[in-house]
């Protein structure tokens, strides 16, 4: 058996080759930095009772080296739980479409964990009010999902009032308008963002990655395709802080920017976001290299710095809310 060691910028991939069988297997080294954002994503998807998509990370994690033994034996333990609470969700199945199949259980058992079925006028105000009042952002939105099963006419109402009269955190507006557009609500809103005063559209809001246009769909497809190459970690991180990014835009001037149906723009916010994710991963990130990677000409140089600090504003916003935001 021969052992190759491949060291790359935030971690070591060691590639195992057995001649006999010839068959090559690679083992994943997280570094520091990620492990925090896996463990803090992985403790909104169980608040939030994504539990497909916990089961999935749990699997993913158990297969990287490296870490202390009670990191596995946390993940494996509750990974079990997670199996036998739920069964149905977070496990491919050999017949058909097993994205498909998991995405209708994973529903059916949301919808059943987010509907109390009995629903009183006491719960329906705990529910609003934790969605206006509670300080942790995280409770905000598991408040919005149970929000969008509330057998109630008084709930449209009260979200856009509050929307339109309130400053409420970026992504906690983009889960209302989600949660107003499951409830049926169709018409335009009037809300600030970012700074801005933007009229959207409810019944047009993306309740997924795959609702967005294909420009925005584009911009992380290339960052994926570029980062798996150096590091099997970065895609999942890359696609979750353009998530996070995405909630934050939505409806302001630099998303109507995003839109335009050119390449150069895809260009421009797929390195502006792969500059953005070495940043928060590394602490450091080799611009000339991304801006050769991804073709940023002199002529696009000012555009690319542009999107840079949109996405940058995004990080500064988060810092300026604190640890424990209260909105």
């Amino acid at each position: 058996m021969a052992i190759t060691r491949t060291r790359q910028r935030g971690g070591v991939t060691i590639t195992t080759s057995n001649d006999s069988h010839n068959e090559q297997k690679e083992n994943v080294y997280l570094f520091p930095k990620m492990l925090d954002h896996y463990q803090v994503q992985l403790t909104r998807m169980l608040e939030a009772e994504q539990y497909g998509e916990a089961k999935r990370l749990l699997r993913f994690l158990l297969q990287c080296q490296g870490e202390d033994r009670r990191h596995y034996e946390e993940w494996g333990n509750l990974l079990a739980w997670l199996d036998m609470a739920f069964p149905g969700t977070g496990n491919d199945s050999p017949e058909g479409d097993p994205d498909a199949e998991e995405d209708i259980d994973e529903d059916s058992l949301r919808r059943e964990a987010l509907d109390p079925g009995e629903q009183d006028e006491s719960y329906v105000q705990q529910v609003l009010y934790i969605m206006k009042n509670h300080p942790m952002i995280d409770q905000q939105m598991l408040a919005l999902e149970r929000a969008a099963h509330l057998r109630s006419h008084e709930v449209e109402e009260a979200i856009v009032k509050w929307l339109s009269g309130e400053a409420v955190h970026p992504i906690v507006q983009f889960k209302a308008l989600q949660c107003l557009r499951k409830r049926g609500v169709t018409g335009r809103i009037a809300l600030e963002r970012l700074g801005e005063t933007v009229e959207l559209d409810v019944e047009v809001t993306p309740l997924s990655m795959d609702d967005f246009p294909s420009q925005i769909q584009q911009m992380l497809e290339r960052v994926e395709k570029v980062t798996e190459v150096n590091d099997p970690t970065l895609p999942h991180f890359a696609k979750e802080l353009w998530k996070e990014c995405l909630q934050f835009l939505y409806g302001t001037s630099v998303y109507s920017w995003m839109l335009r149906d050119d390449m150069e723009t895809v260009d421009c916010f797929a390195a502006a976001l792969h500059m953005t994710l070495l940043l928060a991963v590394y602490g450091s990130a080799d611009d000339d290299e991304i801006r050769d990677t991804y073709g940023i000409t002199g002529e696009l140089r000012f555009r690319y710095e542009q999107a840079c600090r949109a996405l940058r504003q995004i990080a500064e916003f988060q810092e300026g809310y604190g640890d424990d935001p209260e909105p």
